[in-house]
């Protein structure tokens, strides 16, 4: 970093919610990995792509107005 660079840098900035997630982090440094087995619970699920597609063409278009009765 040149000279005049050092002059002029400005302290790292930390917001308040960041400063709040570290102060947490360091109070229960077990709280990541809760999250990555309850992200590991819920969301990062292995996708099977036939039986998705299958679905997708079994799928039936629904009326723009659902509640509406058909009229002949």
């Amino acid at each position: 970093m040149s000279m005049l660079l050092r002059i002029f840098r400005r302290p790292d900035y930390n917001s308040e919610v960041t400063q709040f997630l570290e102060q947490l982090k360091t109070a229960n440094p077990g709280l990541e990995a809760q999250q990555r087995v309850g992200r590991a619970l819920l969301w990062d699920k292995n996708v099977d792509r036939e039986a998705s597609d299958e679905w997708q063409q079994a799928r039936v278009p629904q009326k723009p107005y659902v509640y509406q009765t058909e009229s002949t």
